[in-house]
């Protein structure tokens, strides 16, 4: 017990001592750490709730189902609802279809102008809605294969805007995470490698006295971790301000705008995995920049 809090004492000394030799440098990694993953997280954030919004858009997003002359629907509706993807199917007779259009159109004598008609002229419908709106295509396919299906309409164009749309901010996100992170990686590798030199005399001191390549370098490592950490809290912070920021602004806004802030909340499983996300990448970050930085000094000095 003695010796593990020996150890935790010296590596804690020497992580602070590294540190305040940083100086300005501390500065700039930590400020480009928290840029990364401010960017990062508010991105993942969109990514998120622009995924909730076009899930719930794109669940309403029905498949017309028209069938053929003397089809009922009902017969076809225990078949439709066990297609995969399917979350409900509404039956809509050519009855009721008949009746809302003329009240569409301001008819009111039902019987005399199904009399003028010689008949009700339309069909029986099936209102069917998908899982997700990536599933309607493959779904209005199936559909059309149904005996006794007529015609299957859906907004062709309206899911391939939603999902490209989706597709490009994941791309977008992926590629402002992927430079910034490298950039972030650079800095720090910088700011290890300049506080390694400051203390270079003291590490030849170390190797010579027989101290192990581990516990030289561990501290300077546990420096990029603690710029990491920093960086994630510094993100977290400004992240939580701008969504408070944007509530009390939104709420001021149109019944509209307020239906789509709430539709586009994180779930509470969201909500923990965030700072999590940029604990995570933080800590990588920050951890593979130091890595980096002490690695040619590690294998230079076990050369000596």
């Amino acid at each position: 017990m003695l010796q593990l809090l020996t150890k935790s004492d010296y590596l804690l000394r020497e992580t602070l001592l590294g540190l305040k030799r940083g100086g300005w440098m501390n500065w700039a990694a930590v400020s480009t750490v928290t840029v990364l993953l401010f960017l990062f997280g508010m991105s993942l954030q969109a990514s998120w709730q622009l995924e909730g919004l076009l899930n719930q858009f794109g669940s309403q997003l029905e498949v017309s189902v028209y069938l053929d002359t003397g089809v009922q629907a009902a017969d076809l509706q225990p078949l439709v609802a066990s297609l995969p993807d399917v979350t409900s199917v509404t039956v809509i007779s050519k009855e009721e279809a008949w009746a809302e259009l003329l009240q569409e159109l301001g008819a009111s004598d039902l019987k005399n102008a199904t009399d003028q008609l010689s008949g009700n002229p339309l069909v029986d419908e099936l209102k069917v809605k998908a899982r997700v709106s990536q599933a309607v295509p493959i779904l209005a396919e199936q559909l059309r294969q149904l005996d006794g299906v007529d015609q299957v309409q859906y907004v062709d164009e309206a899911v391939q805007r939603i999902t490209q749309l989706n597709q490009g901010l994941n791309w977008v996100s992926l590629g402002m995470t992927t430079l910034l992170s490298l950039t972030a990686i650079a800095v720090i590798m910088t700011t290890i490698r300049l506080i390694v030199l400051a203390r270079r005399r003291e590490i030849e001191v170390m190797q010579l006295v027989g101290a192990t390549t581990t516990w030289i370098y561990l501290p300077f490592i546990l420096q990029g971790l603690v710029l990491g950490v920093v960086g994630a809290v510094m993100a977290w912070g400004l992240i939580a301000g701008v969504q408070q920021f944007l509530g009390s602004l939104l709420a001021q806004q149109s019944e509209f705008v307020q239906f789509l802030t709430q539709q586009m909340q994180l779930t509470p499983r969201e909500f923990i995995l965030l700072p999590l996300s940029l604990l995570g990448l933080g800590c990588s970050v920050g951890l593979m920049g130091s890595l980096f930085a002490v690695r040619r000094f590690a294998v230079r000095g076990s050369k000596l």
